[in-house]
This record gives structure tokens, C-alpha cells and sequence, in this order.
């Protein structure tokens, strides 16, 4: 048994904290180490409807929608035992970096999904929390297309279902007392690893129509 114990409102601003995350150098807004063009801004228009925009600045960067759980009024944070189910409608235009994923104080991430249309039919799972990961290559997933993702961030093993069917269980885990904030963001790739959007490209979006977390609920004894 499990009980919802959280259903984002993206436009909550005590649920979620805007355009910052330490996840970042120095909280953002960029982070050109590791390849992003991004500039992080909490205009509201770029995260706080469920799509996740990008718009291109003068200066060679990118305005970029992040929202994240860590430092908001609730600060919710999943924790082991925890299961997140997302409904994401996914990027078209190459450049685009969409990803839900988690973190804590330097560390404790996984990546819920990351995407790149430039590998149109492949999403990235990983547990960087114990080094564990896998590239699904699946024709349910393309440019466009609406998946839905469910991740169960078990003890020993965090299990990926893509479109309700098991995909991947990486037999590592995060532990028991693990635990983290959530990031919702739409990056923009610098070309290092996958290209940078074509120059006639202006804006990038995904949207995440929903993301919900159930948590097991303990039976006393004898229930």
C-alpha cells in the first residue's frame, strides 16, 4: 500500500523554487561545465505552467525554465521507498535537455529520465548515487511523443517502467537513509555531447502534464 504524499502545482511557490539550484555552481544561473547553454530565470512563463521553455538571449545563451523543491517553503524531498509517476510530453527541436531528477548537498541524484531528440528514440536512466544506468532504446519514445515514466527509488535496486512495463532495475539501490530534493528543468546542450540548436531555433519546450510521489505506507501490526 502506498499514499500520495505529493502532486506538483507547478505554479505553487511553496511547493517549488524558480530559476535557482545549487545543483549549479554557486546556485546558477550557469553551468557551462557541464555543457549547458544555460542561464536559469524564474520568469514564470518558463516553468510555472508544466512546459518547460527555453528562449534564446544575445548573449549566446539560453533563458532556461528550472524548478526545483530544494529551498521552498514545504521542501519536500523523496526518499528511499519512494515512487515518482510522471506524465511527460517529450522535446521536438534538437539542443533540447529535458530531465526530471533529484539532489542533495553535492550529490544523491537520480535521473528520473534524460532526453535528446538528436537520439530521437533513446531516454537515459541513471543512479548516480551508486554508479548505475542504462540508454533504453524504445519506439514508444520520440520527438513529441507523451510517455509515461515511473521510478521507484528502492534500498537495493531503483526500477525505471516506461508506459507501465518494467525497463530497467539497476540492482544497486540508494540505501536506506537516502533522501533528496526534487529538479524539474529544460537545459540547452552546448554541442560537447549532443548538438546545439540550429541557429534559426528560438525556443525549445517539453511539458510535464504530471508528476506525483507515493510512499509505502506502514501497517501496524496485524493490518
Amino acid at each position: 500500500m502506498t499514499d500520495v504524499v505529493f502532486t506538483a502545482d507547478f505554479a505553487s511557490e511553496s511547493q517549488w523554487v524558480a530559476g535557482r539550484s545549487w545543483a549549479y555552481p554557486g546556485g546558477g544561473p550557469t553551468n557551462p561545465g557541464d555543457d549547458k547553454l544555460d542561464h536559469l530565470t524564474a520568469d514564470p512563463a518558463h516553468s510555472r505552467t508544466g512546459t518547460f521553455r527555453a528562449t534564446r538571449r544575445t548573449d549566446g545563451l539560453w533563458d532556461t525554465g528550472l524548478l526545483t523543491t530544494e529551498g521552498s517553503a514545504e521542501g519536500f524531498a523523496v526518499r528511499t521507498g519512494d515512487r515518482l509517476d510522471a506524465r511527460v510530453r517529450l522535446p521536438v527541436a534538437v539542443g533540447a535537455w529535458p530531465a526530471i531528477w533529484t539532489w542533495r548537498d553535492g550529490g544523491n541524484e537520480v535521473d528520473v529520465f534524460e532526453y535528446h531528440p538528436d537520439n530521437p528514440h533513446l531516454l537515459e536512466f541513471s543512479n548516480h548515487v551508486r554508479r548505475a544506468g542504462r540508454d533504453l532504446r524504445s519506439d514508444a519514445v520520440g520527438p513529441g511523443g507523451l510517455v509515461d515514466l515511473s521510478v521507484t527509488f528502492g534500498r537495493r535496486s531503483v526500477v525505471w517502467s516506461l508506459n507501465g512495463k518494467r525497463v530497467f532495475s539497476d540492482n544497486r539501490g540508494v540505501g536506506v537513509g537516502w533522501y533528496a530534493s526534487l529538479i524539474v528543468n529544460l537545459s540547452v546542450s552546448a554541442g560537447r555531447y549532443h548538438p546545439h540548436p540550429d541557429a534559426a531555433t528560438t525556443e525549445l519546450s517539453y511539458t510535464v502534464e504530471s508528476l506525483v510521489v507515493h510512499r509505502p505506507v506502514s501497517l501496524p501490526p496485524g493490518g
